[in-house]
């Protein structure tokens, strides 16, 4: 069944984003246009943050400065989700607790050791890395960033594919969790290597190569996780969704930052 393409957007954005932007169905058919087009959500957020890292180094700030506003973007337009994904998934891997005990902890509101441990090592390996491209110049700040965020979202896109099960029957883990053809998953990130490739070269500041190697291996390092969770809990989640997004997210940032 083909669905409006609008309806794929408005379901990526008022589901990733917190722009204003209304879901009209909620149902796994607009579930599969929706994780198809997350990339573009990836796009938006990615290039606000990189504005706004690339307006506090002209106005004057130091590198660091604008690295933390770039960061920051991210976690006010998903309103932190997919960081809280991130620590919840860690407490529930730490846990070394069976399936089901694991995602009992998960659910939990607090965050533990683990979660706590995992944020602060992601979020100041996101910020060194943005810190190292903005001290290049604002362009290759913005393009890291935005990179960064496109990575992120193909990476839930990919989670999404057929084959992949919910570890849950309910949550928004279910309502994506295999409604992405493993052909259409492939397909949009070939286009978005491709896309980093072409934003690497016209901009000068990374090269094709190295742009498109960042996405690549954010696909791969979000791939052994999502592996990993499937294992252990038989299933993907809401939490394990977010966890991935940062996971490639900062995986891509470090690949820009190399060198």
């Amino acid at each position: 069944m083909r669905i409006p393409p609008l309806h794929g957007l408005r379901f990526a954005f008022g589901t990733l984003t917190v722009l204003p932007v209304p879901v009209t169905r909620w149902d796994r058919v607009a579930a599969r246009a929706g994780m198809l087009c997350a990339p573009l959500a990836g796009v938006v957020v990615g290039g606000i943050a990189g504005l706004l890292g690339a307006a506090a180094l002209v106005a004057g700030a130091g590198p660091l400065l604008a690295a933390i506003c770039a960061a920051a973007v991210p976690a006010v337009l998903t309103r932190g989700l997919h960081l809280d994904g991130l620590a919840d998934t860690a407490d529930g891997l730490g846990s070394g607790k069976p399936a089901a005990e694991a995602l009992r902890i998960m659910k939990q509101s607090d965050i533990g050791p683990f979660g706590v441990i995992t944020l602060v090592l992601v979020l100041l390996a996101q910020v060194a890395a943005l810190a190292e491209a903005y001290g290049g110049s604002w362009e290759r700040g913005a393009l890291a960033a935005a990179v960064s965020a496109t990575a992120a979202r193909l990476a839930l896109t990919l989670a999404a594919r057929r084959g992949i099960p919910a570890a849950r029957p309910e949550g928004l883990g279910a309502a994506v969790a295999g409604v992405v053809p493993v052909r259409g998953a492939l397909a949009v990130a070939v286009a978005v290597a491709a896309a980093a490739a072409a934003g690497g070269a016209l901009s000068a500041t990374y090269g094709a190569v190295r742009a498109a190697a960042a996405v690549v291996v954010a696909a791969a390092a979000a791939e052994l996780l999502l592996r990993h969770c499937v294992r252990r809990f038989g299933g993907v989640t809401g939490d394990v969704f977010g966890g991935l997004a940062e996971t490639a997210g900062t995986a891509a940032l470090v690949v820009l930052s190399l060198g």
